[in-house]
Parts: C-alpha cells; sequence; structure tokens
C-alpha cells in the first residue's frame, strides 16, 4: 500500500509518497508528473506524511536546514551510492557532478552522476538541487531550473544570515 498527500510550498504544489514506514517520493508540481496517485494509492494526512509536510514548511519558512525523515529510495546501486552524498553536502553549499563522481571513485562517470541525481525521487530531503555543473552552471533540474536557483538561492541567504 502507498501512500500520499499534497502540501503547498513557495514552488507550488508537492506531491509526497510513502509506503507507511519511509518517505519514497517527493515531487514538485507540475513539471514532476511523471508519477501520479495510483489505484492501489491512498490519500493520507496522518504519520509520517504529516511530519514530512511539517519538516517541509519549516525548511522553507527558513527554521530547518537538515531533514529527520527516513527515506526509501529505489534505484540500481550506482543511483544509491549517488543519493547516499548527496546529504552531506552542506546546507547553502554546492558540489559539481564531476566533484561527486570523483568521490565515488569514478571520475569518469560525470554524466552517470547526473543522469542518477536526475533520478532523484525524493528532491529537496535529498538534496539533488545542491550539485551544479563543473563552472557552477544550473544544469538540468527535475523540477525545473529556475526551482534548482530558487531552492539555492533559500539557502544561501539563510546559510549566510547566521
Amino acid at each position: 500500500m502507498m501512500y500520499f498527500t499534497y502540501c503547498d510550498s513557495p514552488l507550488d504544489g508537492i506531491l509526497l509518497v510513502s509506503d507507511g514506514d519511509c518517505l519514497t517520493g517527493l515531487y514538485l508540481l507540475p513539471e514532476q508528473t511523471r508519477l501520479r496517485p495510483g489505484k492501489d494509492w491512498v490519500r493520507d494526512n496522518v504519520g509520517l506524511l504529516v511530519e514530512v509536510e511539517r519538516q517541509i514548511k519549516a525548511y522553507f519558512a527558513g527554521e530547518l536546514r537538515k531533514f529527520t525523515i527516513p527515506v526509501r529510495l529505489q534505484g540500481t546501486a550506482f543511483q544509491q551510492r549517488v543519493w547516499q552524498l548527496l546529504p552531506e553536502i552542506g546546507f547553502g553549499e554546492t558540489v559539481s557532478y564531476g566533484e561527486l563522481a570523483k568521490q565515488l571513485g569514478q571520475p569518469q562517470a560525470v554524466r552517470a552522476v547526473g543522469s542518477a541525481n536526475g533520478r532523484n525521487p525524493v528532491c529537496i530531503i535529498v538534496p539533488c538541487h545542491r550539485v551544479v555543473g563543473a563552472k557552477g552552471q544550473l544544469t538540468g533540474y527535475s523540477g525545473g531550473v529556475k526551482r534548482k536557483q530558487w531552492l539555492l538561492t533559500h539557502e544561501q541567504k539563510i546559510a549566510a544570515s547566521s
């Protein structure tokens, strides 16, 4: 059984998805429309999803820098390795796709890192928006490059004010 709810944000709507124990998806709408609630999904505004929504709102209010939500990410072994590195990127900081590839011990895997980053099912909480091009340029983001810029600016303003 899958559970879902929607929450509002400064970036429009967000679809939250859970298996009951862990968050399995956080999708910015409408850009990330590849996933739609299925017939076995239940709309749920209790338990884990309430806590996810609370933390998301605190993040957007500038009151939360690190999420404490349990996540379960489905992907290849390589994608899992990339996704495990993303929460280590500091709030308000960025790293390049190439830097992540080097951290994985595969400096030639820059495109594969970008592909894994683009398939991250739990954006914001698993902060794929903090990964940029080699010269700091904002490259693709599943929620849209404008939203990536907004998230980075949001975090950098908060980090600079503390």
